[in-house]
């Protein structure tokens, strides 16, 4: 499966960000200029008009616009306070809807958020084994967006920039947690179920925008980059109770989980023919 989305869509996919539950967002200040507000005062009444809107949809507001408080850089040494919002698919749709229609930029985003929030909507009905089928393919195709960082970061040693991800987030080197759960050697990824997948998706994308954002170079820090966020990720599972994902227990390969329902849907299209 692949969720390459090209065009001027890409601008919402390049910013998009996945927290520790597996579910993206978009930061208020990213997406509004991308939609033709640069003026924050402008950016802050679209907001505004969105959440009236997810209010008189029934919905929880606050489920969709999280407020955020940030420290940005205006001049060398010095950083002020701003206010920025966290908000899922259905908070940017309703953006989207509530902005100008006369901007092309507002048009094109409410098309690609209504097929993001279909999209959702298709997945939540997806059976358990087809949501780990999904986030596993959108592992791999984070990870390779993830290594593409690293190497223009000046990574050589990915062996190690790899395994200090899977330290801070496991809590031991990835050989250790794979002897702990009793599976081969570089199968942690196929063996994981959809929570575990979840964890790591998190740790690749949130390690993928700080080398970035905080223009990480060479071995070293990037290493030390990867640890820590896997760390805050490990962190975070343990605040709010989660199980931290060493000790969830293998699930069957993910090649036999294709193969199963590669032959399930096989077996369903001749029960229809007969």
């Amino acid at each position: 499966m692949t969720n390459e989305i090209t065009g001027p869509h890409k601008d919402f996919e390049g910013i998009k960000k996945v927290d520790e539950n597996g579910v993206e967002y978009w930061e208020a200040r990213e997406l509004l200029p991308i939609l033709g507000y640069e003026k924050w005062q402008n950016a802050e009444e679209v907001i505004a008009r969105a959440a009236r809107a997810c209010i008189n949809s029934g919905q929880n507001v606050d489920n969709h616009f999280t407020r955020l408080s940030k420290m940005v850089k205006i001049g060398s040494n010095t950083a002020r306070e701003v206010i920025d919002y966290k908000l899922d698919r259905y908070a940017c749709y309703l953006v989207a809807q509530n902005g100008d229609s006369t901007k092309t930029e507002i048009a094109l985003a409410q098309t690609y958020f209504a097929i993001q929030t279909r999209r959702q909507e298709v997945f939540d009905q997806l059976p358990d084994t087809e949501k780990r089928l999904f986030i596993r393919d959108e592992v791999t195709d984070h990870n390779k967006k993830l290594f593409k960082t690293a190497r223009g970061a000046g990574v050589t040693q990915f062996g190690l920039f790899n395994d200090a991800g899977y330290q801070g987030l496991y809590g031991a080197p990835l050989s250790d947690v794979e002897q702990q759960k009793g599976i081969k050697k570089g199968e942690l990824l196929d063996r994981a179920g959809s929570t575990e997948l979840a964890a790591n998706l998190f740790r690749i994308t949130q390690t993928d925008e700080k080398i970035k954002k905080d223009n990480i170079r060479g071995d070293r820090a990037a290493q030390q980059t990867h640890f820590m966020v896997g760390g805050k990720v490990r962190q975070t599972i343990k605040e709010i109770g989660g199980e931290t994902p060493e000790n969830l227990p293998p699930e069957k390969h993910i090649r036999e989980v294709k193969k199963e329902l590669k032959q399930l849907k096989k077996t369903n299209k001749k029960l229809k023919g007969s």
